[in-house]
């Protein structure tokens, strides 16, 4: 006789073969996801490797580090290389050079002849009017000498002789009638001088008036000439008050 497989037999055995596999499955899974979770923990808390530390050069250069400028070592004599010593090379082989020229102060004295405009205006007989003397001037030096204003003019001979004395010297011309005129007044006038001048830097700032075809303030450009001949105004009243007989 034939034999009928069971067919309750055959669906069991095919249901536990499906649970089988989705257990194996999800085993896999699983295993998967804890294979990448370790992963990534190890790699979090490895030490990164430390790149080298590129150290720049402070070397300075004239080149400013580009390859396709010149070297000036190849270009330059070796005694030019260098501020100092370029100046110096300058002063020992070029004669009235404008880097190391000075302003001739007594050239330009005699030949501005301030000596015999000085004169021709009386300034020496005038100041000795308002009580300034050579015995005045005498006990004007130790006073100088402890305000330490010779040694400070002794460490700005540069500025000094390029900076002020061109000034002074150039300027004299016009400035020595205007000062034999004051002395004769006597201390009003320069006192009525230093009003001016500040009266004058005081409008320039109330009024903010600035410079046409700049726009910078008139105030601070024009200040820089208007302080300082209101102080030196204020300090000749002050001191030929003091001083005169």
């Amino acid at each position: 006789p034939t034999l009928v497989p069971n067919a309750p037999t055959t669906f069991s055995l095919q249901h536990s073969r499906f649970q089988l596999l989705v257990v194996t499955s999800t085993m896999a899974r699983l295993t998967s996801l804890l294979l990448v979770s370790a992963l990534g923990a190890s790699a979090a808390f490895t030490p990164a490797s430390k790149a080298p530390l590129a150290i720049r050069s402070t070397e300075l250069k004239e080149s400013f580090g580009f390859d396709f400028a010149e070297d000036q070592a190849e270009n330059v004599p070796t005694v030019m290389l260098g501020e100092a010593n370029y100046k110096q090379w300058v002063g020992e082989n070029i004669d009235n050079s404008f880097l190391n020229r000075q302003y001739d102060v007594i050239k330009r004295v005699r030949e501005l002849d301030l000596l015999g405009l000085t004169a021709e205006y009386g300034i020496l007989s005038k100041l000795e009017k308002n009580g300034v003397d050579l015995a005045t001037l005498e006990s004007l030096l130790p006073a100088i000498e402890e305000l330490g204003l010779l040694s400070t003019a002794g460490k700005n001979q540069q500025l000094l002789i390029n900076g002020l004395a061109p000034l002074a010297v150039e300027g004299a011309p016009l400035l020595l009638p205007v000062i034999a005129g004051a002395l004769e007044v006597g201390p009003p006038a320069f006192f009525l001088a230093a009003a001016a001048f500040a009266g004058a830097e005081g409008g320039l700032i109330s009024n903010h008036v600035e410079i046409p075809f700049v726009g910078l303030p008139a105030s601070v450009l024009v200040g820089l000439l208007l302080v300082p001949l209101t102080v030196v105004s204020g300090g000749a009243g002050v001191v030929l008050s003091g001083l005169k007989k």
